[in-house]
């Protein structure tokens, strides 16, 4: 027995009280709303349709009803009804199932269907429902977000399902492709070393919003803010849901990981004028969405719709949800995805302070909570080097192109791999800011994995059912020879080179590095650089290959070490880029210390510089030349005892191919030769190794 009462506007959202659940929506417009109850997800029609009354349960802009006797677990959705709107600015449907914009937990009903969301008539039975959460009761057990220092971080961005989806994860099928299942695999994330997984997105989002025949595998088609993605639950109940994510959250922190969200608040799965009713649309569509010419969507996202983030409700909404991650979830920072439509009006022109950027940045409740922006946008906005606010980081798209550029050996690279080496001081010494304001990367979720860089010349997305259109055309990628897989061990020895060429130049950087899931083991697409529609094993996990593979994930955890023997990423120093690189005494050489060759056909570089206390030195040899060069190397003071000793060479068999400086041999030549197309790291220390090894030029 349900009893009806008044509600109130706040907060937003279903709430759990003593006696019942509180419901408040935001509709301008809307002239009548209803609460619909449901028994199941899959029912045709509600259990109770609740009309709320505007003289009663309506506030300002906000409709709301208190419902005595429900609990959490009740499923729930909205209708709107309102003036038809010939320029398609307002687009009520009254027949339509909404989603609470603020609901806290998604039901999927057996037979989802995203087409009659966007066709005449009820669609009850296929949508989507939301469900009353309670989310104050979780034990976290002492759990707080780890608040690392980019400093000290080193990001593996990782799709949830994709992680533990292969047969061959060794996993039960139940935990395959979960939250659960990532904790399962979390000591080989430990093993590898990295600092922090950036999921990618876990918003609940619409499998169906993809090519007739393929499902949407990457998640960038989001139906809600606050509700994580039941797919990625071994759980069936939606409640339990909200536990097995924090559940992962808890067993990553406790392991020392933290947890980024690659979160999506440029657009929605409702897509254009011909798409689905789901949830926004349905309830306010001129405040969610930029509307352009009366009432066309503006597509700034390039997938039919941009959301109106410097709308005052959406930037609440965004706010709010924000809030939600960190506060009840316990995340530790966000990937914000085409960041830069987030500068954008509510006439889809740049503004050089957009209010909602802003305001996350000044946000007490996310005071020390990692921001990364994807600092574009696909309607050619391109803020890299240049994006608002002072804590905000950028994906560092230079980063990736001009290192892919170098290392495939194309002339005129030189100064901008310097560049890239040193933090990006052309992009980031206009204002006083650390060195991690750059996120480094070669690869990412979007274009060629790490292996296919070396192994294709050009895109093959044929699976893709979109004739090969999709995706760039432009990769900057050498396939060594020989398109795709090959037998020839010297091509093979070719790629697996300059595949660790690329993360000891990723890792080593000046920045904070970001790896991709699967690049340790050279994980393929076959040539697929846009396999957002791939959810199999083109794009899943492939935990077979740690074994085939095993060398050169040796190779990324003692990167990594190497990496944290720096006292600059040790702590958070607080020293600017420039402040930086003067402590550190660094210095570009060419083949003759202090000469760096920096001339447009110069495939060529190396630099040195000091610990922030002096000790040790280092010293980053690079050729992209198809020939071996010697290179000089720089004097060392009287009290550097152990010599130059040789931590890394590219072109040497595992294990020799990366060394800890307590074990690395030492150089007993004034010159040593680097190999075609390898890098070499060495060490100089005033301690003296137990060893005393020694290697010849």
């Amino acid at each position: 027995m349900i009893d009806i009462h008044h509600g109130r506007p706040n907060p937003l959202g279903a709430s759990v009280e003593p006696d019942g659940v509180n419901f408040s929506v935001f509709s301008r417009s809307a002239e009548a709303v209803q609460l619909a109850l449901y028994d199941s997800v899959d029912d045709a029609e509600p259990m109770e349709l609740i009309t709320l009354d505007p003289h009663h349960h309506r506030t300002y802009h906000y409709w709301h009803v208190f419902i005595q006797g429900l609990a959490p677990g009740q499923l729930y959705a909205f209708r709107a009804e309102g003036a038809s709107d010939p320029s398609g600015r307002r687009r009520f449907d009254h027949t339509k199932t909404l989603l609470d914009p603020y609901g806290r937990a998604v039901a999927v009903p057996t037979r989802y269907q995203r087409a009659a969301a966007a066709r005449p008539g009820p669609n009850d039975r296929f949508a989507f429902k939301s469900v009353v959460a309670d989310v104050s009761g979780y034990d976290w057990e002492g759990d707080e977000p780890l608040r690392y220092p980019f400093t000290r971080t080193v990001i593996y961005e990782m799709h949830v399902r994709g992680f533990t989806a292969n047969p061959n994860s060794g996993l039960q099928p139940a935990k395959r492709g979960t939250y659960a299942g990532v904790i399962e695999k979390i000591p080989y994330l430990k093993k590898l070393g990295v600092t922090a997984v950036e999921l990618m997105p876990v918003f609940q989002f619409d499998v169906q919003d993809a090519p007739s025949g393929l499902t949407n595998y990457w998640g960038y088609a989001p139906v809600s803010f606050f509700a994580p993605h039941s797919a990625y639950a071994s759980a069936d109940d939606p409640l339990q849901v909200l536990d097995e994510f924090r559940d992962m959250v808890k067993a990553l922190h406790r392991a020392g990981i933290e947890v980024i969200l690659d979160v999506v608040y440029n657009h929605t799965a409702e897509a254009g004028a011909n798409g689905p009713t789901i949830s926004f649309r349905g309830l306010e569509n001129p405040a969610y969405y930029i509307l352009e010419n009366g009432g066309e969507y503006a597509n700034y996202s390039g997938t039919g719709n941009t959301l109106n983030a410097n709308q005052s409700i959406v930037r609440r909404l965004i706010l709010d949800s924000l809030h939600y991650w960190v506060e009840h979830m316990h995340v530790d920072g966000f990937r914000f995805d085409l960041a830069s439509i987030l500068s954008r009006d509510e006439d889809g022109r740049p503004l050089p302070n957009p209010p909602i950027l802003w305001d996350i940045e000044s946000d007490p409740v996310l005071a020390g909570t990692k921001l990364i922006a994807e600092a574009w946008d696909a309607a050619g906005l391109y803020q890299v080097g240049n994006f608002a606010g002072d804590s905000w980081k950028e994906w560092n798209g230079r980063f990736r192109d001009d290192v892919r550029a170098f290392v495939r050996s194309d002339s005129g690279k030189v100064t901008a791999l310097a560049d890239r080496l040193l933090g990006s001081p052309d992009m980031y010494s206009a204002r006083p800011r650390e060195p991690e304001r750059s996120i480094n990367f070669v690869t990412s979720h979007d274009g060629f994995t790490l292996n296919d860089l070396v192994s294709y010349d050009h895109k093959h997305n044929e699976a893709n059912l979109e004739d090969n259109r999709d995706g760039m055309n432009d990769n900057l990628s050498w396939n060594c020879g020989v398109e795709g897989p090959t037998d020839d061990p010297a091509i093979e020895a070719l790629r697996n080179r300059q595949i660790r060429n690329f993360l000891a130049i990723t890792i080593l950087s000046l920045g904070a590095p970001m790896l991709v899931m699967g690049d340790e083991v050279r994980r393929t697409q076959e040539g697929n650089n846009n396999a957002y529609c791939q959810d199999n094993e083109l794009s899943w996990f492939d935990w077979d290959a740690t074994e085939r593979h095993a060398d050169l994930i040796r190779f990324v955890r003692l990167l990594i070490e190497i990496r944290f023997l720096r006292e600059s990423v040790q702590t958070d120093h607080h020293l600017t880029l420039a402040e930086l690189v003067e402590r550190a005494q660094v210095r570009l050489h060419g083949i003759t210390p202090m000469e760096p060759d920096l001339l447009y056909h110069s495939h060529s570089l190396a630099l040195s510089a000091s610990n922030l206390s002096g000790d040790p030195l280092m010293y980053f040899a690079i050729n992209s030349y198809w020939e071996p060069l010697k290179f000089t190397l720089p004097d060392l003071p009287d009290w550097a005892r152990s010599g130059w000793r040789r931590v890394l060479d590219t072109s040497l068999p595992a294990p020799h191919d990366a060394i800890l400086p307590t074990e690395a041999p030492r150089v007993k030549s004034s010159a040593y030769d680097v190999g075609p197309r390898s890098i070499v790291v060495m060490f100089a220390t005033g301690r003296l190794p137990a060893g005393d090894a020694v290697v010849s030029a």
